[in-house]
């Protein structure tokens, strides 16, 4: 009986997938305030960066390889290099290249990294079609805004359950995005969304390897398929969100279904968006920030007897890698972080490098950080203590780390950053033509002149 009523009781769910359709399809251009269009620049910006600076990497190369093997038609670009495929697989990589950092934005509240499906579709699309640079924008608004609308609604009973939420959401941005982008009406909008909502991409367990990445790649290329057959009339229920066998009731026993419509079209998820300083999970960044804030103090090393780190349990759960073999290993170690954070003052990409994991003097530092579990700090807290061979103690609380909504990188910031990700991939003066190009995207008439930068 019990089961029965739960399954009546679930009927009363709203219309979900309908609501975000109508809002998707009829929302107006640049129907939001100048601070939320201002951060669709610097999402897009950041995407980019990331993007490029990993178009070289293992993880993009045998993607690469693998949808050559399709023969795909050379519709649209692949940031940071040369090549051209299909639209669908341009999605693909270039999400796997904008993720395989861990250096992607992030939607703090469900730890979502959003531009990495919508951005991948919309932009392998949009030089598909033709679109203005400011109908992607307006698609990137809206997509982020479904993904991380329905993750509110999920997280985070969605996420403990394992699944990578960045993947399990973002199939539906990505296919709102596109939606949006081929001026869908709100039938096939929800039709798009029907199909997505069929398609959730990621588990927790494949964190450390290149399948995490394929996980954004994924679901941006699932979203532009799904937009592409309900374009062409393919079907599928319209209640695939809500319904009581639909995606959220069967990945999720939270269903906090007013999360998905409450100030709809007046509060903008992308306006909660964070950027990374660090190229690792969000959850090790106060540790991080501590320790560069310890080696400004004048903390060294060599004379560090051990660094106790007390800091949520969800850090260890995530990130408890003690040994790191390889970059991608490091970057859920926040021994391994802790350990750059202080001998560097950074942690960048170059920081993850294999080389740098297994390097000696950073092995033995990692080595003498003690973290234990303190659950009255935050997840986004971290209390860090050097203590020293003296006998002296340097202590460190960090609330908000740098890159939080509290503490948020500047334009300044962003642009260093996308920097040091592009210049070795496309040279300093290309890298410059790109910034220009995703700092004026609203304005342009299209994406070509924007993909021609992100070419070597």
């Amino acid at each position: 009986m019990a089961r029965n009523t739960q399954v009546a009781a679930d009927h009363d769910a709203p219309p979900v997938t309908r609501t975000l359709a109508r809002f998707v399809a009829t929302h107006p251009s640049r129907g939001w305030s100048d601070a939320v269009d201002r951060e669709a620049h610097r999402t897009f910006l950041n995407w980019a960066g990331c993007a490029v600076g990993g178009a070289r990497h293992e993880a993009a190369q045998a993607a690469l390889a693998a949808c050559s093997m399709l023969q795909p038609a050379p519709q649209s670009s692949l940031l940071g290099r040369g090549e051209r495929v299909d639209m669908a697989s341009a999605a693909l990589i270039n999400g796997i290249s904008s993720h395989t950092f861990d250096f992607d934005d992030t939607h703090l509240r469900t730890i979502i990294h959003p531009a990495g499906p919508v951005a991948s579709a919309v932009f392998a699309l949009a030089e598909t079609t033709g679109a203005s640079g400011r109908q992607v924008i307006d698609a990137l608004v809206l997509g982020i805004d479904v993904s991380c609308r329905i993750g509110n609604v999920m997280y985070p009973d969605h996420y403990d359950r394992g699944w990578h939420i960045t993947g399990s959401t973002g199939m539906l941005g990505a296919a709102a995005g596109c939606a949006r982008l081929l001026g869908l009406d709100e039938d096939r909008t929800a039709m798009a969304l029907g199909i997505a909502a069929s398609q959730p991409v990621g588990m927790r367990e494949q964190f450390g390897t290149m399948a995490k990445p394929f996980h954004p790649g994924g679901a941006a290329r699932a979203g532009l398929l799904s937009a592409l057959l309900a374009k062409h009339g393919f079907t599928a229920s319209a209640r695939a969100i809500e319904a009581p066998r639909g995606y959220v009731q069967v990945v999720s026993t939270k269903c906090d279904w007013h999360e998905a419509t409450d100030e709809l079209g007046k509060r903008f998820e992308i306006s909660f968006n964070t950027y990374k300083p660090f190229a690792c999970g969000i959850v090790i960044h106060p540790s991080i920030d501590a320790c560069v804030q310890l080696r400004a103090k004048g903390v060294r090393a060599q004379d560090v007897e051990r660094i106790e780190l007390k800091v949520h349990s969800l850090v260890l759960e995530l990130t408890g890698k003690k040994e790191p073999q390889d970059g991608l290993q490091g970057k859920f170690s926040v021994y391994h972080g802790c350990a750059a954070g202080l001998i560097f003052g950074r942690a960048g990409e170059g920081e993850y490098d294999d080389a740098i994991v297994r390097r000696e003097d950073v092995t033995a530092l990692r080595r003498k950080v003690v973290a234990t579990v303190d659950d009255s700090i935050g997840e986004a807290a971290a209390d860090v203590t050097a203590v020293l061979k003296d006998g002296r103690r340097e202590h460190v609380f960090v609330e908000h780390a740098v890159g939080s909504l509290e503490n948020p990188m500047t334009d300044a910031d962003l642009e260093g950053k996308f920097r040091t990700l592009a210049e070795p991939v496309i040279g300093a003066a290309r890298t410059a033509k790109l910034i220009a190009a995703c700092r004026a995207l609203g304005e342009a008439p299209d994406v070509a002149a924007l993909a021609a930068a992100g070419r070597p």
